[in-house]
């Protein structure tokens, strides 16, 4: 995905200035400084080593190079000469550039980013992935090419928040937005989006909804030297002067900068932390009764070429299956599900929906015996001793997460007659299978919530655990979560085995309590 939005990037700046070969060597064009930006970028830092696409912030800038600064080159009024075969041009290309949700989602993600690695913001700015540690700003993964943001950038991720009524997040991003705007002396270029001012406004009244009335009172003035006839923030000044007068210091204080509440997220502090400390918990693992061998299950398909099996937790029971999937295969199920990606859902009741705490794209795949999908089901099978056939086992669910991609603390097992698991007739999902068809950089962990441990993607491992007790009951120490991806592509195919189909595989126990 991120290599088709380079191509297109090269597509459009190709097509825009083949129009154009006069004006980009113009010194006072408007458009020169956006061609030399571009054609340094596709220069250097897109020709650069692969995992340039894998940093959010180059990702995020491109996708909105594409969706919003050619578009506001394109219709500026100084696109004057050729103005109607470059705007044909662009309309022709514009169905196969990013969306508008794309983009917004990309800004959402740097958010999520931001909260779950506490990273800051002002580092982000720079290029830097970095948090506070005992007062100083420690790296948290230092990236092999670093892209900083400009004023516009910080503007487009702080209207989002804003306009979600987020403004923890659009105070930050804001303050980022227009201490760059007035570094550059408020000049305007014709592909932003935003001005100084717009960032001025959109900050005052952040900071006033967070009880700040002195500072958006300050801020408003500020706007005013730049568009004094401006009746809206006339009204603005006029009402903050007389609250900070008639009101009390206390009454002016409102929720202060307090990051929003999650609904589907009671347990985030221990959610974060297992995602920052990405399989760091020595009082986890450190237990002696965890082991690693090589594991045939008594298959002969496996006695010539066992596997490598590491135990990563007892309760529940979770184990890491080394080296599952080969390079090829891998390869073959990224190129079946590319095709079908859509956006992945959660249950909602009997229906499904997309939601905010599951980012990212998926795909089902079927699959016959001699093809690739039904020969990992037979591998499958043999190491776990379960009928994965549909639909004892679901079609195998391929995701990809992009730029934050995550999915928030959740079971896989139903956990309501309603929910559309129990579609298939063949009862709840007993176990997940889940293997990881790529690696990444830095984020993306495995996090088992009240097991307290959280497990590193391992490139071509299968991780496999068990959904229900021997009695029927769903595992709460089960409830996980895909932590955000901070620096990478990952890629992960899911099999959901059922409970029905097990009943010579996986018996019932004897203990009604087990």
């Amino acid at each position: 995905v991120e290599m088709t939005l380079i191509l297109w990037s090269l597509v459009v700046f190709l097509w825009f200035f083949a129009l154009f070969p006069i004006s980009i060597t113009t010194d006072n064009s408007i458009s020169h400084s956006f061609y030399a930006k571009v054609s340094d970028l596709h220069n250097e830092l897109y020709k650069g080593p692969g995992t340039a696409m894998a940093n959010p912030l180059v990702a995020f800038t491109l996708i909105k190079r594409l969706h919003s600064e050619w578009l506001n080159v394109v219709y500026s009024n100084e696109a004057q000469e050729n103005t109607q075969a470059l705007r044909s041009s662009y309309e022709e290309e514009e169905a196969e550039l990013p969306k508008l949700e794309d983009l917004q989602g990309a800004a959402k993600g740097l958010m999520r980013l931001q909260d779950v690695y506490a990273l800051q913001v002002t580092s982000l700015v720079k290029g830097r992935f970095q948090r506070v540690t005992n007062g100083e700003s420690v790296d948290v993964y230092l990236p092999t090419v670093s892209l900083p943001l400009s004023g516009d950038d910080c503007f487009l991720v702080g209207k989002v928040a804003y306009e979600q009524g987020d403004y923890y997040h659009s105070v930050q991003w804001l303050e980022e937005s227009v201490r760059l705007f007035r570094g550059t002396g408020g000049e305007w270029s014709p592909e932003n989006e935003g001005t100084l001012e717009d960032a001025l406004d959109h900050l005052a009244f952040s900071h006033f909804k967070t009880g700040n009335v002195s500072y958006a009172l300050s801020l408003s003035q500020e706007l005013l030297h730049h568009d004094p006839l401006n009746g809206r923030v006339l009204q603005n000044v006029e009402k903050y002067e007389k609250l900070l007068v008639t009101s009390s210091a206390t009454s002016l204080k409102g929720d202060g900068l307090r990051r929003p509440t999650s609904s589907n997220l009671r347990t985030r502090e221990a959610y974060e932390t297992l995602c920052q400390t990405r399989g760091s918990q020595p009082a986890h693992f450190e237990n002696p009764k965890l082991f690693c061998d090589f594991f045939t299950n008594d298959d002969p398909g496996l006695l010539l070429l066992p596997v490598r099996r590491e135990v990563l937790s007892l309760q529940p029971y979770v184990v890491l299956y080394h080296d599952f999937i080969t390079d090829t295969e891998v390869e073959d199920i990224k190129g079946l599900a590319q095709p079908g990606l859509r956006r992945s859902v959660v249950a909602a009741g009997e229906k499904q929906a997309t939601a905010e705490y599951r980012i990212s794209k998926s795909a089902w795949l079927k699959g016959s015996a001699q093809s690739t999908v039904g020969k990992l089901d037979q591998k499958i099978s043999m190491l776990t001793g379960l009928n994965v056939r549909h639909p004892y086992g679901e079609y195998l669910q391929v995701v990809n997460y992009g730029i934050g991609g995550h999915y928030e603390p959740h079971f896989d097992h139903a956990t309501s007659a309603s929910s559309p698991v129990f579609k298939l007739k063949t009862g709840n999902r007993v176990a997940t299978f889940m293997i990881y068809l790529s690696s990444v950089e830095a984020g993306g962990s495995t996090a088992f919530i009240y097991a307290n441990f959280s497990v590193p993607v391992v490139e071509k491992a299968a991780i496999f655990w068990w959904n229900l007790h021997r009695n029927g009951q769903g595992d709460e120490d089960t409830l996980h979560a895909g932590c955000p991806v901070l620096i990478g592509d990952k890629w992960v195919a899911n099999k959901w085995i059922h409970e029905h189909g097990q009943e010579f595989q996986h018996r019932c126990s004897l203990n009604p309590d087990e």
